[in-house]
């Protein structure tokens, strides 16, 4: 299940790819376009910030941009860095694997096969989504 750390920011991505002719934007105006509390929303852009994902800008004119283009940031990378694994199991996991302690065999266990499919189906599809794909979107 995606945190709502990670859920928030992608409502932020959205809100400042669709904006992105009006320059740097003020979290306060993100927060209030997007009902994401001020406090909690500084945390994600901090940290979007510091995986290379936004740039700020202090003073007059200050406030959140993309760095990359809508189209460049994967879903998959907003998930990774917010919410951890896609991987629903550890032993399937590419990116954070732990051998799981109850599995004598992972090439024999059935339960570590399926996993790998639904990791891999799973990113198939995050993999190829970008917050371009969000921009415009009601459902979100």
């Amino acid at each position: 299940m995606l945190s709502k750390k990670t859920k928030y920011a992608f409502h932020a991505l959205s809100y400042l790819a669709e904006n992105q002719e009006k320059g740097a934007i003020l979290i306060q105006e993100i927060a209030a376009a997007k009902k994401i509390s001020q406090k909690f929303l500084e945390s994600i852009l901090l940290d979007l910030k510091k995986a290379g994902v936004l740039g700020s800008k202090k003073g007059k004119g200050g406030g959140y941009y993309l760095i990359k283009k809508p189209e460049e940031i994967t879903l998959a990378k907003v998930i990774r860095l917010l919410n951890g694994p896609i991987a629903w199991l550890p032993c399937v996991s590419l990116n954070y694997y732990e051998k799981c302690g109850d599995c004598p065999d992972e090439a024999t266990c059935n339960m570590h096969l399926i996993m790998c499919e639904v990791r891999d189906q799973t990113l198939r599809i995050v993999e190829n989504k970008t917050v371009q794909d969000l921009v415009g979107s009601k459902q979100l």
